[in-house]
């Protein structure tokens, strides 16, 4: 299986772009792990919010292939402990899924038409993230699965 991360808009904060590489790194050393970032909209203060989100849906589904699996990080999703998320990865691995897509929306969310599209919802916290902070936890939460699933001493009770 191969992971996609798919976020839109760029960073430009350099401690959040190490963070993100330093963990992709160390993923390549379990699973096929991509990051990919959508670039921001061009005049996107002229636009607005469902401009934007439907603008920006375009984009995320012309980088979607048929047979992802679409999960999307979204404040109202499923919430997992990281011995839960790993687990969960597991079953995703198991079930012959070839590309598991995670998904990070703009600053308005997502349009319907990703929704509909995505088989699944995870949030990360209770607590509101900022778009970029996101990138290096998620990164390091599937860093932090794989290690689990191997046993490996990165996570403790």
């Amino acid at each position: 299986m191969k992971i996609l991360f798919l976020v839109v808009g760029k960073t430009d904060d350099k401690y959040i772009l190490e963070g993100v590489d330093k963990y992709r790194n160390r993923l390549k050393h379990y699973i096929a792990f991509d990051y990919e970032e959508i670039p921001d909209l061009k005049h996107r203060k002229t636009l607005s919010e469902l401009q934007q989100k439907k603008q920006e849906s375009d984009l995320i589904l012309g980088k979607l292939k048929a047979g992802d699996h679409i999960v999307l990080l979204d404040e109202k999703g499923k919430m997992f402990r990281s011995l839960e998320f790993a687990n969960h990865l597991q079953q995703k691995m198991n079930s012959g899924i070839k590309r598991l897509v995670f998904v990070v929306g703009g600053p308005y969310g997502f349009d319907s038409a990703i929704y509909q599209k995505a088989q699944e919802k995870v949030s990360l916290s209770k607590m509101t993230f900022s778009h970029q902070m996101i990138r290096l936890f998620f990164v390091e939460q599937v860093y932090r699965s794989m290690s689990i699933l191997r046993n490996e001493p990165y996570h403790h009770e």
